[in-house]
């Protein structure tokens, strides 16, 4: 029951945000008295913090599998963003923006456990392009990954990229092209043109 809970939850959360839904609302949608969800989590920031760790791991694993498979660190990266943005739903509700907002606490072991796992990932991934020559073998590895988490957690800031002016799908794809033509080589930046025209058609 408590992963029927979880993944109720999940669905709830992310399309109508976490401060609009109830634990009325989410035992009506399971079917079951809210005193059920009660036995699981003692509060709703309980279940607010389950949901929010299932769902990060839930990306990671499916980022770890993404890694393992991807023919190139560029066709990589492209995976995981177009993954990342399914499962968030696009980012409609803004959920980051609501943990941020109602639950300080939670985002900031979020955003913590986030940069351990995009720090190591991208650091990996990096590597590998300059192993196989489609980034330049003169980046420094550390400071771009660190880079690359910075400016991916800065435009979901709604204050400096407001949503009626710049849609989640529009920052995330321009970012990600930013990134990589700052440090592709000539072979990678054929493959990234690829991506480009083939995501424009």
């Amino acid at each position: 029951m408590r992963e029927k809970i979880i993944y109720k939850a999940s669905k709830l959360f992310l399309t109508l945000g976490f401060k609009s839904v109830t634990m009325d609302d989410i035992a009506n949608e399971l079917g079951i008295s809210k005193k059920t969800i009660y036995v699981h989590f003692s509060n709703k920031t309980k279940l607010v913090e389950a949901v929010t760790f299932h769902l990060f791991d839930t990306i990671c694993d499916g980022i770890d599998d993404i890694c393992e498979k991807a023919p190139n660190p560029i066709e990589e990266l492209y995976s995981i963003k177009m993954y990342v943005m399914h499962h968030l739903k696009n980012e409609k509700t803004s959920p980051i923006f609501q943990l941020k907002k109602y639950y300080p606490q939670i985002h900031n072991q979020l955003k913590f456990k986030q940069f351990e796992k995009m720090h190591t990932s991208v650091e990996e991934s990096l590597q590998q392009g300059v192993d196989s020559g489609v980034f330049r073998d003169t980046i420094d590895v550390d400071f771009i990954s660190r880079m690359y988490f910075t400016g991916m957690t800065g435009i979901k800031e709604e204050l400096f990229f407001p949503r009626n002016k710049y849609p989640m799908e529009y920052l995330m794809e321009s970012y990600l092209e930013y990134h990589l033509r700052a440090i592709v080589t000539e072979k990678g930046f054929k493959i990234l043109n690829q991506f480009i025209t083939k995501n424009q058609s």
